[in-house]
């Protein structure tokens, strides 16, 4: 079905390294001359099942092609980091409302496993609020699912979460609460609004950031769909704010990740030059990018280059793990 050269290329892609290149060649009968698919190979064993059938409906065809030169990270490294930013997505949301998070199955793999403080499910008083979040929390737990499907045996475990602290510490740089306060995301939903608020840009612009990195055109279909989703659920945080009369907390936070993220001020909140803005766009209406390393500025919630803190107070797992001195 596969000739060798074939599925080298595609666990060269998908893996985030050496090690693991070898661990799937080995899996999958291809390591030595006279190794084949028969009996244990890869499709039997399930080492590299990110695209051996359908998954969501996608066809993934596995053509993922040439190995980037240089130092520009794989397919699985990058599909690794969103995974990441989805486990945070996720227990944000579903804690807020089911008030519990992901399920045990939905969080092992490779690297570092970690638990999940805080959280509790959130008393809505509109239905438009409630319905949102409902839907988004559908939305990100799919997300975890399709994405360590697509990975398989190198989709990354989820690593430590603090929604509570870091909440705190980010209200705090806001300027939402003085020092020593604490910020609870889940008291009502006007500060639910404006946690969620914290992740969806920041999501939005990564996913948007990462797109370029991505050489498998079937990853890169999948990843701008999850960018589309992403973008959708800004849009609808972000009209909730104004309807709700919170624009200058949004404009604060704006300027809390612009603080972290470089000296360029990218970040727009949900009014901008005396307006209101939903859709955040430069002049030729193009929503702006982040790199990793910067989504993890903000994420770690601080300017400087670091492998942990904030929202991931061990750091997440995988290859792109750092992020930069601003």
């Amino acid at each position: 079905m596969f000739d060798k050269l074939f599925i080298r290329n595609a666990i060269d892609r998908s893996a985030e390294n050496g090690v693991d290149r070898r661990k799937f060649l080995r899996a999958a009968g291809v390591v030595g001359a006279g190794a084949g698919l028969a009996g244990g190979g890869l499709l039997a064993s399930g080492a590299f099942n990110a695209a051996s059938a359908d998954s969501n409906g996608l066809d993934l065809d596995l053509n993922l092609g040439e190995e980037h030169k240089g130092a520009q990270p794989s397919d699985g490294a990058v599909l690794n980091f969103a995974l990441n930013l989805e486990y945070l997505e996720a227990e944000f949301y579903l804690r807020a409302v089911r008030g519990y998070g992901l399920s045990a199955a939905e969080v092992y793999g490779k690297g570092k496993p970690g638990g999940v403080r805080g959280g509790r499910k959130v008393k809505f008083q509109t239905k438009s609020v409630k319905a949102y979040a409902d839907e988004i929390a559908a939305d990100e737990l799919a997300h975890v699912r399709f994405l360590r499907k697509a990975l398989g045996t190198a989709a990354v475990a989820r690593p430590a979460i603090d929604i509570d602290a870091a909440f705190t510490a980010a209200a705090t740089a806001a300027g939402l609460i003085k020092p020593g306060q604490k910020f609870d995301a889940y008291a009502n939903e006007n500060n639910f609004l404006l946690a969620a608020y914290v992740f969806e840009d920041v999501g939005v612009t990564a996913y948007k950031g990462a797109a370029p990195l991505i050489s498998n055109k079937t990853y890169l279909e999948a990843a701008a769909g999850i960018l589309a989703v992403e973008a959708y659920h800004a849009a609808n945080i972000r009209t909730s704010l104004v309807a709700k009369g919170l624009e200058a907390p949004s404009v604060a936070i704006s300027n809390a990740r612009d603080s972290l993220d470089g000296k360029t001020d990218l970040d727009q909140g949900t009014t901008y030059r005396g307006r209101t803005n939903i859709v955040p766009t430069d002049a030729n209406g193009i929503a702006f990018s982040r790199g990793a390393d910067q989504v993890l500025n903000v994420v770690y919630l601080t300017p400087k280059k670091a492998t942990k803190g904030g929202f991931f107070p061990a750091g997440v797992n995988g290859a792109i793990n750092t992020s930069r001195a601003n």
